[in-house]
């Protein structure tokens, strides 16, 4: 049985808020897949972050759906947080999460078929990911004697967490080196922006109407997701806007008028 709302106007905008913040983060991967494809080139999307976040959202997408639908670990996490208090975990999130899987999985299939320059997988990537399903595989079998669900879903949710602030450093250091943001689109970014936003105030409508604050440390995940998102959406937007803006206005020269020269061939007129 769902724990009941006190206050109508909260649970309309939390489910509005909620919604809201999938459309937004859910569109936050076209911008970027769309880029892809018009220029037929993945040059300057580092796939080190790609394939890091692509784990991170099917970790995401375990967490969610398990905890949303498994009533094994709803009670579980109740036996733990209380039975007076709701489960953080929506519809929207299982939805952005599923969404984000596949479109990831999508922008993968485009390093492999557009061009991408001399960009490849990092040996410390390809160790982070083995890394992370070694883990998986361990925990999955710890926790089938005691049948600990709620701590095996942490510890996936934990995982995620790490792997988000991990995935965008690949991205946000190839922008350094390359002085530029060519490539990587901004338009990912201000939506991604504004998804973490949105759901982080969704998160702080529904502690208001329980007046607890459970619901944070209960989905501790969520909460650094939307920061960690956040600040490095920030540091993004810096080095678009400010330090490496886009150097193609730069890039066209001012034509020259011309006048014909006594023989017939065009001259440029010298600057004042």
């Amino acid at each position: 049985m769902g724990i009941a709302w006190n206050s109508h106007t909260l649970e309309v905008a939390y489910r509005v808020l909620g919604w809201t913040g999938f459309f937004l983060w859910s569109c936050s991967f076209y911008p970027q897949l769309l880029l892809n494809f018009f220029r037929k080139s993945v040059v300057g999307l580092n796939f080190n972050y790609l394939l890091l976040n692509n784990t991170k959202h099917t970790l995401y997408l375990i967490y969610n759906t398990s905890l949303y639908f498994s009533s094994s670990v709803r009670f579980q996490y109740h036996l733990k947080y209380g039975f007076d208090q709701m489960v953080p975990v929506a519809a929207n999130d299982v939805a952005f999460s599923t969404h984000a899987v596949l479109l990831t999985g999508v922008l993968l299939f485009q390093c492999a078929i557009y061009e991408r320059g001399n960009q490849s997988l990092s040996k410390v990537t390809i160790g982070i990911i083995s890394l992370v399903w070694i883990i998986v595989g361990v925990c999955s079998f710890i926790s089938l004697p005691t049948k600990s669900w709620l701590w095996l879903i942490s510890v996936f949710n934990t995982m995620q967490v790490i792997l988000a602030v991990i995935k965008y450093i690949p991205q946000a250091v190839m922008n350094f080196m390359r002085k530029s943001t060519d490539g990587f689109s901004i338009g990912n970014v201000l939506l991604d922006f504004s998804g973490g936003v949105t759901n982080y105030a969704q998160m702080v409508a529904q502690s208001i109407d329980q007046n607890s604050w459970v619901n944070f440390s209960g989905n501790i995940g969520k909460v650094l997701l939307s920061l960690v998102s956040v600040f490095f959406d920030v540091l993004f937007m810096c080095q678009h806007y400010f330090l490496y803006p886009s150097k193609k206005a730069a890039s066209i020269r001012v034509k020259e008028p011309l006048i014909k020269s006594p023989l017939g061939s065009p001259v440029p007129l010298e600057r004042v």
